[in-house]
Parts: C-alpha cells; structure tokens; sequence
C-alpha cells in the first residue's frame, strides 16, 4: 500500500526550480539577495532540500552562471546554423545576442554575474574556458584581428549596458557591427 504522506521525489524539476529561483532573486534584489535561505523558501523547499542539489551559495551561483552559459551557448547556435554565410558566423551570432540582450529577464541576470565575475575566480575561469571554447572551434570562421575588434565592440556594448550608460545610435553600431562581420581581410 502506498504511503499518502510520500512525495514522489522529482530532484530534476527541484534542482530547476532552485535554479530559476535564484536566478529571479539575483534579477529582481542582486547577487546578494541570493542566501541559501531566501532560495529555498522562494523554491518551497527546506535548506537541506537546497544543499543537497548545491552543497553551498556558491555552488548553487556557478549553477546558475552556467545555465546562462547554456542558454547562450544554445542561442549562438541556432543563430548560426540560420547563417547561410560562414565567414563570422559566431562573430554575427555574438553581437546579436549581446545587442539583443533584454536588460531585465535573463539580461538582468546576465547584468548581476557580470559584476559579480569580476571579483570571483571560478567565474572569471568558467567564462574565459567557454569563451575560449568558441573562438577555438571558430577559428576556420571568425579568426583574425578585424573579428576579434567587432566582438570586443559587442563586450563594450555589453558594458555599457551593464553600467547603464545610454548608447546612442545603437541600431546602426549594431547594423555596422554585423556588416563588418561579412568583410575578409
């Protein structure tokens, strides 16, 4: 006979839904707000419930930074299995996903691991391995210094953003960017 008080146990969906928690507290209150308490209420779940999918906050905003890292890894590909041109491809990808980037929702979340990368090392690592990840396994499409200029253009963007700061004429820097990806030096 079944017990009635017995959940049945869904560790994927719980681990999701810490995930998503901690991602809409960073968005809505910062990095801050994200405490081992505040996402397992938020997520409906008891600490012990939390530490046994991450043994630490820690653990659970490196989860959280790589599901972004995921999400994005996603969107670069089918941005570029849509792109009937190679030469820039990711390059194109790239500057699309950064100017598109809704500065609330995912790119609020986005803005809040940002600040928080530059002081944390496993962040920093975990972003200059994936980065790096890409440009190797572009290095037929988007080597070369006239790329490597239009994606750090897009990181200034990506900055800018970050801090605030209005951009003037953001469409055409964004048309411009993308029709210098279609040049060959």
């Amino acid at each position: 006979m079944a017990n009635p008080y017995h959940r049945q146990k869904q560790p994927e969906a719980v681990r999701r839904a810490l995930l998503e928690q901690a991602a809409r507290l960073a968005v809505e209150q910062g990095v801050a707000a994200v405490t081992v308490q505040a996402v397992a209420v938020a997520a409906g779940v008891t600490k012990g419930g939390l530490t046994h999918h991450f043994p630490s906050k820690q653990a659970l905003i490196e989860a959280v930074f790589q599901d972004l890292l995921d999400d994005l890894k996603n969107s670069l590909y089918e941005s570029m299995r849509a792109d009937p041109t190679p030469h820039g491809s990711f390059t194109r990808a790239y500057v699309i996903e950064v100017f598109d980037m809704d500065p609330g929702a995912r790119g609020g979340l986005w803005s809040a691991l940002s600040v928080l990368m530059l002081s944390d090392p496993k962040l920093r690592d975990m972003w200059a391995k994936w980065i790096g990840l890409w440009l190797k396994a572009g290095r037929k499409t988007d080597d070369g210094l006239d790329l490597a200029i239009i994606r750090l253009a897009a990181d200034g963007v990506w900055l800018s953003d970050l801090s605030g700061v209005p951009l003037s004429g953001r469409a055409q820097l964004r048309d411009q960017l993308i029709k210098a990806t279609y040049l060959e030096s």
